[in-house]
């Protein structure tokens, strides 16, 4: 499949039997990179970066399997069905090698693409992320509850463990529309992800990781914590790691500063 001139649209593509949604910016004949959501988010949670890099790169954004759009297939799945996810979708766009970004959920997928597939990737940007994300048990108590009680169960926590207070206070609506979003949310796909963040530890291959590495951290983030970026980057060699004011969802909270650290790493 070829893809030629600015291709700024919203598609979906087959990937492993489901229907996955993807949108594109950009001439197609930029270095490609790819911006993968967080758990309970889709694609339009990068819409500050897209708009910002879109000059300089062939943004790729989709939403992860049992997110926004894009179906969940049969669960159980794990971290590796995210991680091919990410290949097929390349496959599909015909794009030998991109350069990756993702947050928290998608930091993983990020992680196990370095450690599995490195040879698709260009450069690497893991943000507010960890090997390993919470427990095991309380990621299965989450998707019990919202299996037997809907999204509206955890919905209304999401915000504080998103944003500091003082961006909850600044940015009211930012934040609502977020909680829509992840009150729109299918149930069972949520779910199928709170089982893969139960399963997914990646503590003993990171260190396997080649790719050139940005790991950015929230200084405020207690999901995904400073002294877990700080453990990333010394296990991958030559990583770098930027600290913004922020907390979980650090590249809504401070946007520009997030923006800013990404075009410095990848030109």
């Amino acid at each position: 499949m070829t893809h030629t001139g600015n291709d700024t649209a919203r598609k979906t593509c087959e990937v492993d039997g489901i229907r996955m949604h993807y949108r594109t910016d950009g001439e197609r004949s930029k270095p490609c990179l790819v911006l993968s959501n967080s758990l309970g988010t889709d694609l339009s949670m990068w819409d500050a970066q897209a708009a910002a890099l879109a000059g300089d790169f062939f943004v790729v954004r989709y939403d992860t399997r049992g997110h926004g759009q894009s179906a969940s297939g049969s669960a159980p799945f794990g971290i590796d069905r995210l991680g091919l996810d990410v290949v097929a979708l390349l496959d599909h766009l015909d794009i030998a090698r991109a350069a990756f970004c993702g947050i928290s959920m998608g930091g993983l997928t990020g992680q196990w693409l370095g450690i599995q597939q490195p040879q698709r990737l260009t450069k690497l940007v893991l943000a507010n992320t960890a090997a390993r994300i919470g427990g095991t048990a309380p990621w299965q108590l989450r998707a019990e509850q919202v299996r037997r009680d809907g999204m509206a169960a955890v919905a209304d926590g999401a915000a504080a463990r998103w944003f500091t207070p003082q961006f909850l206070q600044r940015a009211p609506d930012t934040v609502a529309r977020l909680v829509v979003t992840l009150r729109g949310q299918d149930a069972g796909g949520y779910a199928a992800c709170c089982e893969v963040l139960a399963q997914a530890d990646l503590h003993g291959c990171v260190g396997t990781i080649a790719v050139p590495t940005l790991i950015i951290a929230g200084e405020h983030d207690l999901v995904t914590t400073l002294d877990d970026a700080r453990w990333l980057q010394q296990q991958i060699a030559g990583a770098s790691l930027a600290s913004l004011p922020a907390s979980h969802i650090s590249n809504i909270e401070a946007a520009d500063l997030f923006t800013e650290q990404l075009r410095t790493f990848l030109v």
